[in-house]
């Protein structure tokens, strides 16, 4: 049942690189409909943690739910297809244009024509991206711009979940504050369970609805970002918040 009630549910997971323990029995399950922000220094495991609901990175022993399914093992692409996928940097194909990277999956999905600029010129809007940036390679597009596309293409088929990993931090401050405005429209219309990935503790509570803090592949804290964030629960927690917002 409680599988069924989240959004995500990691249970007794664990996941080793040779000698280097990230994991170790972690259980946590993350709400349906909000944003969940993932935060911790490097090394914490939080793109690993990313990247096993995606089934890029399989744990070593537990089981990983989405929306009460276990991960799967194998043909992957019908699932994946229904998780949005966002990183740092974009990740835009350099060779094709701005509206063929969006479009790509929906394509490959089989979407009519019409259905695809419906939805491409409606992410545009909610994005407040100009329509000439349709036909323009990346290149040719500011950071901000790309970034935009970024969210656009991982929300095209209308995920049940959206994974955003350190998607923000690649542009100047003025910039993000542009990309929180308009990340924050976009969810507050579509209520999309978010896991985003941040090292930023001043992101994750602008953005996020609950929190996660993990310190060497432990999950040291959870809860909303309020309480967590008046009330830590170890001395890392502390530190942590003391290096970023006092």
């Amino acid at each position: 049942m409680e599988a069924q009630s989240h959004c995500v549910v990691f249970d007794d997971v664990t996941k080793a690189y040779g000698d280097l323990q990230v994991f170790s029995n972690l259980n946590v399950s993350l709400p349906h409909g909000v944003t969940t922000a993932i935060v911790g220094t490097s090394g914490s495991g939080k793109t690993t943690l990313l990247q096993m609901v995606n089934a890029l990175e399989k744990p070593d022993a537990g089981c990983i739910y989405v929306n009460g399914d276990l991960v799967p093992q194998t043909d992957l692409e019908p699932f994946r297809r229904r998780i949005g996928y966002a990183v740092q940097g974009a990740g835009l194909f350099p060779h094709m244009s701005a509206k063929e990277n969006v479009t790509l999956v929906a394509r490959l999905e089989g979407w009519s024509p019409a259905a695809i600029d419906q939805r491409f010129e409606s992410l545009l809007a909610a994005m407040e991206l100009p329509i000439d940036v349709a036909q323009r390679l990346p290149r040719q597009l500011s950071g901000g711009q790309q970034q935009r596309l970024g969210l656009c293409r991982a929300l095209m088929l209308e995920p049940e979940l959206l994974l955003l990993d350190e998607p923000f931090s690649a542009v100047d401050p003025i910039t993000r504050l542009g990309l929180y405005e308009r990340f924050e429209s976009v969810q507050k219309q579509n209520q999309v369970s978010t896991l985003l990935v941040t090292h930023d503790l001043r992101e994750a509570k602008r953005l996020a609805d609950y929190l996660l803090i993990l310190d060497k592949g432990a999950l040291v804290q959870a809860g909303i970002p309020e309480y967590v964030l008046q009330n830590p629960a170890t001395v890392y927690v502390e530190r942590l918040i003391e290096s970023q917002l006092v």
